[in-house]
């Protein structure tokens, strides 16, 4: 009853999210932003990651707070709705391990699913490279789901556990109200930023984390996820997610013609490279991940809110798959991949497929 009564679940409200995703990231980029990237889970991650000394890549540290916003909405959300449920016990170390491979696949790519469509939607062409590797990589995901591909059943945790990632995020939140960025300083007690670059393009803060919020409470409700909309049309034929998955698409684009915004072409695109294999390889390795882990890096985020340690285990693995990118050189830069990027890819297929193969529990006749 409860569910039925969720407007946000139906169709029209997924369709509605998608939309204000769309347009919001559209805003957010036209208020400070980096270019096609209003909205970017991996590398605000990664952003995240080198405020906080992680990484030190000058260029790309900023503590996002719409990152924060995702967490503390969903987790607002799910209080509000009594679905703070704290449970995990899944394979917490795989899920790490995907995390980490999650990340270095995005990074290559430059972006994670939502920065995919949102470049596309700025008339990033490089994207729809990207998009055909994110699907490719979910569809063999698909093909492991066939075979009964599980990283088994989470179990009920204590409400200490559930709330370690929300306290977590609430004291980064602390952090940033404590040490806000000084004009020309690369340090700001213990938080790095940018002083160019990406990290140093930020829409004002109160608007970056009241947006996050909002996103955060819309998403946990309607259960958003990029990859599950890839994943439930290829698998079961079915539309619902997808419908929230092509209006973030279409509205993002609409908003990007009205103010602006969109640039088609392929070349000197804002933070891309035009390396069309290693961006398809890249979203395919990050796309077969997300897909074994079960959720795109949104959806992860908004999973650790309402209480899920297994999807606060992956985000962890994505902060430190930041870390490992651009403390070895596997991220990629506008000037192409990384010196270390190629292997990096064929590694985290590699360990894919042994997470992947290693987990099919085929049904007994």
């Amino acid at each position: 009853m409860q569910q039925g009564r969720n407007i946000f679940s139906t169709t029209t409200g997924i369709i509605l999210v998608g939309a204000v995703i769309g347009v919001l990231a559209a805003i957010l980029q036209k208020l400070g932003n980096p270019g096609n990237m209003g909205i970017c889970v991996a590398c605000f991650d990664r952003d995240i990651t080198g405020a906080v000394g992680m990484h030190r890549a000058e260029v790309v540290q900023y503590l996002r707070p719409e990152i924060l916003g995702f967490v503390l909405g969903a987790f607002a959300a799910a209080l509000a709705t009594r679905e703070f449920k704290p449970r995990g016990g899944s394979a917490p170390l795989a899920r790490f391990v995907l995390g980490m491979v999650a990340m270095i696949g995005a990074l290559v790519f430059l972006g994670c699913p939502w920065r995919t469509l949102l470049r596309l939607a700025g008339g990033d062409g490089n994207a729809i490279l990207g998009l055909a590797g994110l699907t490719a990589g979910v569809w063999i995901g698909t093909l492991f789901f066939k075979q009964g591909y599980s990283l088994g059943r989470s179990h009920g945790q204590s409400i200490g556990t559930g709330l370690l990632m929300p306290l977590l995020i609430l004291g980064l939140l602390i952090l940033r109200l404590i040490y806000p960025p000084v004009d020309g300083e690369p340090k700001s007690g213990v938080l790095f930023y940018s002083l160019k670059g990406p990290g140093a393009s930020h829409a004002p803060l109160l608007i970056s984390l009241g947006i996050g919020l909002f996103v955060g409470f819309l998403a946990q409700r309607s259960r958003f996820c990029t990859m599950g909309a890839l994943r439930d049309l290829i698998l079961f034929r079915q539309i619902h997610l997808f419908t929230g998955f092509a209006a973030l698409l279409l509205a993002a684009w609409l908003a990007n013609l009205a103010i602006g915004q969109f640039n088609p072409g392929f070349a000197g695109q804002p933070v891309a490279h035009t390396q069309s294999f290693w961006n398809f390889s890249g979203m395919f390795v990050a796309g077969l991940a997300f897909a074994l882990a079960g959720g795109c890096p949104g959806r992860q985020l908004f999973m650790s809110g309402e209480g899920d340690a297994d999807a606060g285990i992956f985000v962890l693995g994505m902060i430190t798959g930041a870390a490992f990118s651009h403390n070895f050189g596997l991220a990629s830069s506008p000037a192409g991949i990384g010196p270390h990027g190629m292997a990096a890819l064929i590694i985290g297929l590699m360990i894919c497929l042994l997470i992947g193969f290693s987990n099919v529990q085929r049904v007994r006749a």
